[in-house]
């Protein structure tokens, strides 16, 4: 049998470009319909082997969707000619587990070859994580496509800083239509993982050009991370974003309020007059944090830029012309 038309609808597939896509529930039910059994069995499999690792992949969905909407750009490596966004100011050392997101795009391929997107793939990945680790579990709107492109320069000038403060956060997560409640709710993605040395090392000895640490960390805690980050020490060292890092809860919310926050745009939550009362709210009550997570959560999914796309057969390149695989096969 000729393998020629084969190829051809590989070809096809591997070029398909659409705009103006409309996501929905269970997209996939009839082209892959394992689908997000799949990414939930990677998933286990990626926390088995570390525990970290769910937490930095549920961050992609943050990182990926304000840069030019859910498009898995972020996803994408550097070219000759063209400079991505796992290098920008925000990423640089800090986002990891790229290879979660590899392991789970090549069972996909397996099982359904050039059907599922890797910007769905990142959507799916962030509710898994939240989910497999005790959080709120919620269903995902499907059917984005890949984006072409990458821009450093965008991620550089959308995404914030571990010194943004919340008045900073609250214009930011404005222009995407995203609420205060939204936002303090989003920010509890921080109750599972860890944080660099180098994201605070301004808080502990040198707050707002102070010479100071910053007065909002309660005295005992301080200490703790000057001996976890001694000045003049490694800034990579990474520390528990709060006090149950494996534990997807409200904990990150009663240890704001206990001045216990890690980064400066944690703490700053609670200082806030506008935000304090949702961190509260949040702290003692877990089920309307986890509902409002959630709600969030669905909200930065919606977010598109509205260029074409294309479904990757590779998450980090963009895929080549049907007349560049005949070159070099």
């Amino acid at each position: 049998m000729s393998l020629l038309p084969h190829l051809i609808l590989y070809l096809t597939l591997l070029t398909v470009v659409v705009t103006g896509e409309t996501l929905r529930p269970r997209f996939y039910s009839e082209t892959c319909p394992e689908a997000e059994s799949i990414v939930r069995r990677e998933m286990k499999k990626a926390m088995i082997k570390e525990a970290r690792s769910v937490a930095s992949v549920m961050r992609f969905q943050f990182h990926d969707c304000f840069v030019n909407g859910c498009d898995a750009s972020l996803l994408l490596d550097d070219t000759p000619n063209m400079l991505g966004e796992k290098l920008s100011l925000s990423n640089i050392d800090s986002l990891r587990s790229f290879e979660v997101v590899d392991d789970i795009k090549e069972a996909l391929e397996k099982a359904c070859p050039a059907t599922v997107s890797c910007a769905d793939i990142v959507i799916m990945a962030a509710r898994d994580a939240v989910a497999l680790t005790g959080g709120p579990d919620w269903e995902v709107k499907l059917g984005r496509k890949d984006s072409l492109t990458a821009s450093q320069q965008d991620s550089d000038d959308i995404m914030p800083s571990p010194r943004a403060n919340a008045t900073f956060l609250i214009d930011l997560f404005e222009r995407f239509n995203l609420s205060v409640k939204d936002m303090v709710a989003l920010s509890g993605s921080h109750s599972i993982g860890q944080g660099r040395c180098f994201s605070i090392m301004f808080r502990l000895y040198n707050q707002s050009g102070s010479g100071k640490p910053d007065p909002a960390l309660e005295p005992s805690y301080r200490k703790k991370l000057d001996k976890l980050c001694p000045l003049g020490g490694d800034e990579n060292v990474t520390g528990d974003l709060d006090a149950t890092p494996q534990v997807f809860d409200n904990q990150y919310f009663k240890d704001l309020v206990s001045g216990r926050g890690f980064l400066n745009s944690d703490q700053t939550l609670y200082t806030n007059l506008v935000t304090r009362e949702y961190v509260k709210m949040f702290s003692e009550d877990q089920d309307e944090f986890f509902r409002a997570f959630a709600e969030g959560m669905v909200k930065l999914g919606d977010l598109q830029s509205g260029r074409p796309g294309e479904i990757r057969f590779n998450c980090r390149v963009v895929n080549r012309r049907p007349i560049d695989v005949l070159l070099v096969s």
